[in-house]
C-alpha cells in the first residue's frame, strides 16, 4: 500500500463497547471523520503501527479498518489497541497514529474463542515487527512531538486529518 506509513490523528470517542467489555483488548476508536479520509489504497484489515494518547508515551499498537464481520457492522470504523495498560479510559483525548504495516484482511470467526485469539496473535505479530529498525525509528517521529495533542487542536485536525508531518 503505497500510503504507508499512514499518519492520522482525532479525538477517541465511544465504538460499540465490546473492547474491553466482551474481548478484554481495549479500543480507542476514531470519529468518523478520521474514517472518512483513509486513503484508497488502505484495504480493511488488520495494521500495526505506533500510538500516543495526548502528550503521552509512544506504545506500539494494532488497528482494525473495517466492518468487523464477526460482528456483521454496518458501519466502518478504525478502532485502535494500543499495547500498554492504562489506569483509565481516555475519551475524549487525542489520540495520533502511524499506521506502519498491513498483518491481514479482515475475516469473520466460527466463535469469539476464535476471534479473541486471532487478535492476540495479531498483537504478538505487531510486536515482533515493530522491533524492526525500519519501523522503530517511526515510534520518534516529530508526529508525535507536535502541538495538535489537545482536544480542541483534534477538532481542527479531524478537519484536516493528514499523512505527513
Amino acid at each position: 500500500m503505497k500510503s504507508l506509513p499512514y499518519f492520522c490523528r482525532g479525538e477517541v470517542v465511544r465504538g460499540f463497547g465490546r473492547g474491553s467489555k466482551e474481548l478484554g483488548i481495549p479500543t480507542a476508536n476514531f470519529p468518523d471523520s478520521v474514517v472518512e479520509h483513509l486513503p484508497s489504497d488502505v484495504n480493511t484489515g488488520i495494521y500495526y503501527g505506533w500510538a500516543c494518547v495526548g502528550h503521552g508515551d509512544v506504545h506500539k499498537m494494532v488497528m482494525s479498518i473495517g466492518w468487523n464481520p464477526y460482528y456483521k457492522n454496518s458501519k466502518k470504523s478504525m478502532e485502535t489497541h494500543v499495547i500498554h495498560t492504562f489506569k483509565e479510559d481516555f475519551y475524549g483525548e487525542v489520540l495520533s497514529v502511524v499506521m506502519v504495516g498491513y498483518i491481514r484482511p479482515e475475516r469473520s470467526f466460527d466463535s469469539l474463542d476464535a476471534l479473541i485469539s486471532a487478535i492476540n496473535s495479531d498483537i504478538e505479530e505487531a510486536k515482533l515487527k515493530l522491533d524492526q529498525p525500519e519501523f522503530l525509528k517511526l515510534k520518534t517521529d516529530n508526529f508525535f512531538s507536535s502541538s495538535s495533542h489537545s482536544p480542541s487542536a483534534a477538532t481542527t485536525a479531524e478537519n484536516s486529518i493528514i499523512n505527513g508531518h
